[in-house]
């Protein structure tokens, strides 16, 4: 049977993009964040001039549940997304006198702070993933996402540090969020003379592992 130049040509084309789709198919991984081994916690500091009065928080947020799509072709094409329970959020009490704990976290989770019967839920997710340094399975990105807080939703960067396995993805980092951005009032007490810092400190270790 003949073939003609242009059949010829739209069977090169086919074979070709069938090619493509078949490699993104592959390079698209699905990737569930395992919240037993992934630990985001929060620095809390204090300000004011009796700050030397007041105690800093250590808080840990539990993840709720998350999920990474990666991309091995192209790490930039892949997307992050993750949720916390608000009522989760816990003090741990170190550094602070066992017997404030307990204020602390109900002042926390109440209408003055983080008011989670109305907000229950926080997340973040990806908008753009860029790589700023790689070697090997080993990289640093910067993830460009939104994070919905306190019922307002505003955009946030993240360098975080990757390490890519076959079965399982290691990523650390920190940041900071100012609570006056998500319409919550730092804390104060004394008048205002010691009170909570508007500049919270987030560290996070976050393990996903294939689907």
């Amino acid at each position: 049977m003949k073939i003609f130049p242009d059949r010829l040509l739209l069977l090169a084309i086919a074979t070709v993009a069938a090619c493509v789709v078949g490699l993104a198919a592959q390079a698209a991984e699905q990737f569930v964040i395992d919240p037993a081994a992934s630990t985001i916690t929060l620095q809390v500091g204090k300000s004011g001039a009796l700050s030397f009065a007041g105690h800093s928080h250590e808080i840990v947020a539990p993840v709720s549940d998350g999920e990474i799509t990666l991309d091995r072709l192209d790490v930039s094409r892949s997307r992050i997304s993750i949720r916390f329970d608000a009522k989760a959020l816990k003090v741990t009490g170190k550094g602070e006198p066992a017997g404030d704990v307990a204020e602390v976290q109900q002042v926390m989770l109440s209408d003055r702070v983080l008011d989670v019967q109305r907000f229950p839920v926080i997340s973040f997710t990806s908008r753009t993933i860029s790589v700023t340094k790689r070697s090997g399975d080993r990289i640093t990105l910067q993830v460009a996402g939104d994070l919905a807080l306190h019922g307002v939703t505003r955009p946030l960067t993240l360098p975080v540090n990757v390490q890519l396995m076959p079965l399982q993805i290691q990523a650390d980092g920190s940041a900071v969020v100012r609570q006056t951005e998500f319409g919550m009032q730092p804390v104060k007490a004394g008048g205002g003379a010691v009170k909570v810092k508007d500049e919270v400190g987030v560290s996070f270790s976050v393990v996903a592992r294939r689907r």
